[in-house]
């Protein structure tokens, strides 16, 4: 914080408005506008794109730079040095855990990855052809029905516990989501098995013969967890921080936080990059396609290239490339159509100049989505697996608000309505 201020200078005032301008550890300088309402005015700003709408420790996004840090530190070297459970702790307590920290951390979570087997019978309410994200929001909310003997969210330990149940359910949850879908038992999570490990198990065993991790795999998919953890104050987590401001449970917002990933221009984009390749449909199609994509008359685009904060490049795609590769190679898919066709888009952004000069370089989206559908993963379970690795990231932004000062979320609005008039004798 500084002691800098900005004027505002507004007819019908008759003097000008002293605001004060704060200042960060790192990033823009910020106008603090909330005393204009005391002078009857606000300000508009759709979908507060030029709005701080809270004070946060947690994550830093420079979309200029390509910087995405986690309390300080790096995604790429968190990426190449940490795993997905010591980078929740990092999220929620604030510092890398110690050894003794992790292991009783880890310990925790792994031993809380059962569901209330009451839980199981929820399901059935469901269709099996639902779409897994409804069935995982409607799942997720109904938790506190399960949990309520520790939420009140006043209480550090009842929203620790509430941190713990999250983390450790939601990957129960999203492979239970996907067998419903199947037809197939739901597999038990295991203790033996690391986090990631213990989500593919899940996913793909059944009572008939022994599954086992593949470890390449295992990494993948943690890596997936990891990079998708927290991205700062996007649409889900700025939902789950309103949801939680009006003092609901922990489960609730964090169903909240996923009915707001639920839409596509949030957390489909990564299922969106498989149904584009289902459209262009063959490699000799590819140069078409990219004439579609340069016509600004045509409406097609291509998905997974570019990003809309960062600038230059995304920083996570840069580690998701490298395990893309080795995902590829290991289950020997790089000569499967699609992959060769996923590859050669991919060659194309990083060389054509068109591409280029609009820095449309493929981001995370691009390289999660081939992943995932190498791991035998369907489209439609993209967003319930992006779902579960956001959780620690939400709970951190609900942890962090619920802990310090809040109030109820109440954005205004610039009516534009009927004036007043009266009701016809």
């Amino acid at each position: 914080m500084t002691d800098k201020q900005a004027q505002l200078t507004v007819d019908g005032l008759d003097s000008s408005l002293n605001l004060p301008i704060h200042t960060g550890t790192i990033g823009p300088d910020v106008v603090d506008v909330s005393s204009l309402t005391a002078k009857g005015l606000f300000t508009f700003d759709p979908g507060f794109v030029s709005t701080a709408s809270c004070e946060s420790k947690i994550t830093y996004i420079d979309g200029d730079k390509g910087m995405l840090l986690h309390r300080g530190y790096p995604i790429e070297q968190l990426a190449e040095h940490s795993d997905y459970l010591e980078t929740c702790y990092l999220l929620i307590y604030g510092e890398l855990p110690n050894a003794e920290q992790k292991e009783k951390f880890t310990r925790t979570i792994t031993q809380h990855t059962m569901v209330h087997e009451q839980l199981t019978k929820f399901f059935g309410g469901f269709r099996r052809d639902a779409h897994p994200m409804a069935v995982m929001c409607g799942v997720v909310g109904a938790l506190s029905a399960f949990y309520h003997d520790a939420m009140d969210i006043s209480n550090e330990r009842h929203r620790e516990i509430a941190a713990f149940r999250l983390i450790s359910k939601m990957p129960t949850i999203a492979a239970m989501v996907y067998k419903y879908s199947i037809g197939q038992p739901f597999a038990y999570p295991r203790n033996d098995l690391s986090y990631a490990g213990n989500f593919l198990h899940m996913m793909f065993s059944t009572p008939c013969e022994e599954y086992k991790v593949n470890p390449v795999l295992e990494k993948a998919m943690d890596r997936i967890f990891l990079l998708h953890a927290d991205h700062e104050q996007n649409a889900s987590t700025s939902t789950v921080r309103l949801a939680g401001s009006s003092g609901a449970n922990p489960f609730a917002c964090i169903a909240a936080g996923i009915a707001a990933l639920w839409g596509p221009a949030h957390g489909g984009a990564n299922e969106a990059v498989l149904t584009m390749l289902a459209e262009i449909g063959d490699e000799a199609n590819i140069e078409k396609f990219i004439e579609k994509a340069k016509d600004k008359n045509d409406p097609f685009r291509l998905m997974g290239f570019g990003h809309r904060v960062y600038k230059n490049f995304d920083p996570r795609a840069t580690v998701m490339r490298q395990t893309c590769d080795e995902v590829l190679n290991e289950l020997g898919l790089h000569n499967d159509p699609l992959f060769r066709m996923a590859k050669k888009l991919e060659k194309i952004a990083l060389e054509d100049e068109y591409f280029i000069e609009r820095k449309l370089y493929p981001n995370v989206d691009f390289y999660s989505g081939i992943i995932l559908k190498a791991l035998g993963i369907p489209t439609e379970m993209f967003t319930v697996i992006f779902a579960t690795g956001r959780t620690p990231g939400w709970i951190a932004h609900w942890h962090e608000m619920i802990s310090g000062s809040y109030r109820i979320g109440r954005p205004r609005q610039l009516y534009t309505g009927a004036a007043p008039r009266d009701y016809p004798a």
